[in-house]
């Protein structure tokens, strides 16, 4: 756990659920107002490593082959719906100009091999964005629920095809997102990338976002910083996403975790974060691709998944149009591609019916559709 001065501190009980778990993040508040809530505020990360990178080389070929072009650059503030219909790849998030992304505290679950090597619980004096009253002793919990699928394999990283959707967030619930994570096998080291509804690292913001995170020795960072280096002018994480789909990826090579968004490298996080902790982390010995949900409470949540469609919908022609990670492939693996998707937690005996409001349904070897509406 990170303890930082913003004061994050570890408790201990698991609340694992289905295919999810059942978490709890601490953190304190920092120094920037959120728009639409007035008495939130953001915390704001302290980057001591980072920065922006002109000398930094990438692969020559992103991790699915092709040669980087730059990203087609949607107007500055613009939101999803209008970056999709004018063909935009992404925006920045605001007029500011800076190419360089702003890290920022907010809960983040990890969800690993098994319940022990996740994130299991913490508490947070941060209240959800628009939290349905304050509590008086200004404590908060945080439930994390995962679609998820994964499997041990050693490689150099992954990438994937991924639905971008709008999902509504509810007024007392966290963030909304979905992710590519590649671990070590002891799921201690992490690198993450995906896109998020969550406004309190978004600034009120309802729309989908890109974003960047990482573990050293479980220990928690922030989102879009904390030693990331920004190598692309063009797209940074915490700009806007168009809603449609899109390729990320994660890959090991020139001295650090690179990412690669669309036909852009956009940054890495370098090899050094965990050099200095006495780690050597250059390949995957755990890969997961998951939605994932933080809110208030797990077993009634109106917070959607995905884009709100349950692929194990009754109606077929209603679960053919849930969202997916597609297209899916490993760099320089050791084995095949062969997900495992789980449905069952042996500490807390749950079975997938009750979470039956999220869903999961593999379509081998390169695919699965997941999410869900909530239970509203």
């Amino acid at each position: 756990m990170l303890k930082s001065r913003r004061g994050l501190l570890a408790a201990g009980l698991a609340v694992a659920v289905v295919g999810a778990i059942g978490v709890v993040s601490t953190l304190n508040a920092g120094a920037e107002q959120i728009t639409g809530a007035p008495q939130l505020t953001t915390p704001v990360a302290d980057s001591p490593t980072g920065g922006i990178s002109t000398t930094a080389t990438p692969p020559a070929l992103l991790p699915w082959g092709e040669r980087p072009t730059s990203i087609r650059k949607g107007r500055a503030g613009a939101d999803s719906k209008t970056l999709r219909a004018e063909g935009a790849d992404a925006a920045a998030a605001d007029a500011s100009g800076s190419i360089q992304p702003r890290g920022r505290y907010g809960p983040k679950g990890r969800t690993g091999r098994t319940t022990s090597s996740s994130l299991l619980t913490e508490k947070t004096d941060v209240p959800p964005p628009l939290p349905p009253a304050a509590k008086a002793d200004d404590d908060y919990d945080v439930d994390y629920i995962y679609s998820t699928a994964r499997q041990d394999v050693v490689s150099k990283g992954v990438y994937s095809t991924i639905t971008i959707a709008k999902p509504w967030l509810a007024d007392n619930d966290y963030h909304t997102l979905a992710e590519l994570a590649v671990q070590s096998g002891d799921s201690k080291q992490i690198v993450e990338v995906g896109w998020t509804v969550d406004r309190l690292t978004n600034k009120g913001s309802e729309d989908p976002h890109l974003f960047v995170y990482h573990w050293v020795n479980k220990e928690e960072s922030c989102y879009n910083g904390c030693g990331w280096v920004q190598y692309s002018k063009n797209v940074k994480p915490g700009d806007t996403l168009p809603l449609g789909t899109k390729r990320f990826g994660i890959e090991y090579t020139n001295g650090g975790w690179w990412i690669a968004y669309d036909s852009e490298w956009i940054g890495y996080f370098p090899e050094q974060l965990w050099n200095d902790e006495g780690v050597e982390f250059e390949e995957t010995g755990l890969v997961q691709l998951f939605g994932e949900v933080a809110v208030s409470n797990a077993e009634k949540t109106c917070t959607d998944m995905g884009n709100a469609v349950n692929p194990l919908d009754p109606d077929p022609k209603v679960a053919a149009t849930s969202a997916y990670f597609t297209t899916t492939a490993y760099i320089n693996p050791q084995v095949s591609m062969e997900f495992t998707y789980p449905a069952l937690d042996k500490e807390t005996g749950k079975s997938a019916e009750q979470l039956s409001y999220y869903g999961i349904k593999p379509a081998p070897p390169r695919s699965f559709r997941y999410g869900g509406g909530g239970t509203c």
